[in-house]
């Protein structure tokens, strides 16, 4: 009976360790998504729907208004904005492209903004895997482009970033919080769609 009672011990000993590490992390309060363009290319890939070719696709976490006041308060003007909240925004292009006639080419990017009441300042930044834009770098942009924010009647809860098309070279990154929108054109390289 002893030898029982000290073999049940000894195994309980050796899993409780294990299920100390079974603990499932609490579900954050700004969940991570995923834009692609073409819109939906995953599903689209799966289904053999695809028309376009996969350009880009944008990985960030979505916090939400939740009654406060997001631009100049809540996200201050003239700062650096990770464009979302926990990790830094990354955008990855599949292919090479131009913003603001500058070649950018295909890869992972940081996203940051410098939102103020006029104009912001979108950056693609070579460092990746980064929490927040506590880090930030200005020497490693890669690009920096002014954009002029769009004030709407639609409001939204959730901060939002979507691609869509704006001609046959020409796509737009929608980043869209609260009442304001602002858009950054990117152009697909005549490479891009070799």
């Amino acid at each position: 009976m002893k030898s029982l009672l000290l073999l049940i011990s000894i195994v309980f000993c050796l899993n409780t360790p294990l299920l100390a590490q079974n603990k499932i992390p609490p579900v954050d309060q700004s969940p991570l998504d995923i834009s692609y363009y073409p819109e939906n290319y995953p599903a689209s890939k799966v289904q053999k729907k695809t028309i376009e070719p996969l350009i880009a696709r944008v990985i960030y976490s979505r916090p939400g208004m939740n009654g406060r006041k997001i631009f100049g308060a809540l996200i201050e003007y003239g700062k650096v904005w990770r464009l979302g909240a926990n990790e830094a925004t990354e955008i990855e292009f599949f292919k090479d492209v131009l913003i603001n006639k500058i070649k950018v080419k295909k890869g992972r990017y940081s996203l940051y903004a410098i939102p103020n009441l006029n104009k912001w300042s979108i950056i693609l930044n070579k460092e990746i895997d980064s929490w927040g834009a506590f880090l930030y770098d200005s020497t490693k942009d890669v690009v920096r482009v002014e954009v002029v924010p769009e004030l709407t009647e639609q409001s939204a809860e959730p901060f939002t970033i979507y691609f869509e098309k704006n001609n046959l070279q020409n796509i737009n990154l929608n980043i869209f919080w609260e009442n304001t929108k602002v858009v950054l054109p990117i152009t697909i390289s005549k490479t891009a769609t070799k």
